[in-house]
């Protein structure tokens, strides 16, 4: 029998997404938004109807109160929960392309209990992917579409460079960050602000960035991130 040097069988342990975290990333994603629903609403008054602010805070705080009323037992009912409030509970586009997010995530995890640096990766490529097809929308429309690519990108990135979960969830915050703040010199394509033709350069997306917000929040959700109790600002 191989007997193992106790100092070799200290290893570090690895660090997963739980359900918990879960909880804990919607919680401080509807904090986010809440505290930024005057922002948001102004970037979507100068390019859009100037609700995306509070009908994402009116339906984050849904999410919050469902999940505490549900508790669903496992990730995939979770984010089930997430999608079907968001859905029902958010006006506009928002609702349901954030709803196709988190429906499109509940797919990846059945079966799991919690989840790796490749299966987040996973999950957000597919997730991505659902709302490119929901909202026919491509990188470069000035749309949310923009923050979720730059977060797949990311994710990709740190997964080949083999980064803890941590680190590799602070790299995306600060990506979709700039892929958000990236998306003010764009024309819009897609949506209401494509009405104003080269009226909507200038202005930042507000889906573009309360997707930053998601990542943002999912980069503190976790206990051992580095800046678990520091809010991020708006690019």
């Amino acid at each position: 029998m191989l007997c193992l040097h106790p100092a070799t069988t200290q290893l570090k342990p690895r660090i997963r997404l739980t359900g918990p975290d879960l909880d804990r990333w919607m919680g401080l994603f509807a904090e986010e938004i809440h505290r930024c629903v005057d922002q948001l609403t102004e970037l979507d008054r100068a390019i859009g109807d100037g609700d995306h602010g509070v009908n994402i805070d009116r339906g984050m705080r849904s999410v919050v109160a469902k999940l505490d009323e549900l508790n669903p037992p496992d990730l995939a009912g979770r984010l089930r929960t997430v999608s079907i409030t968001l859905t029902s509970s958010v006006g506009g586009a928002s609702g349901p392309l954030y709803g196709a997010f988190f429906l499109q995530a509940a797919h990846t995890t059945v079966c799991l209990t919690e989840l790796s640096l490749a299966d987040l990766t996973h999950l957000t490529e597919v997730a991505f992917q659902g709302v490119v097809k929901l909202g026919r929308a491509e990188v470069g429309d000035k749309t949310m579409v923009d923050t979720l690519h730059a977060a797949v990108l990311s994710l990709r990135l740190s997964g080949q460079r083999r980064e803890a979960l941590p680190e590799a969830l602070a790299a995306c915050a600060e990506a979709t960050r700039r892929a958000a703040a990236g998306t003010a010199p764009m024309r819009a394509k897609k949506g209401r602000a494509s009405y104003l033709g080269r009226r909507s350069i200038g202005f930042q997306d507000p889906g573009a960035t309360s997707a930053h917000l998601l990542f943002e929040s999912l980069a503190r959700a976790l206990p051992s991130s580095t800046n678990p109790n520091q809010p991020g600002d708006l690019p």
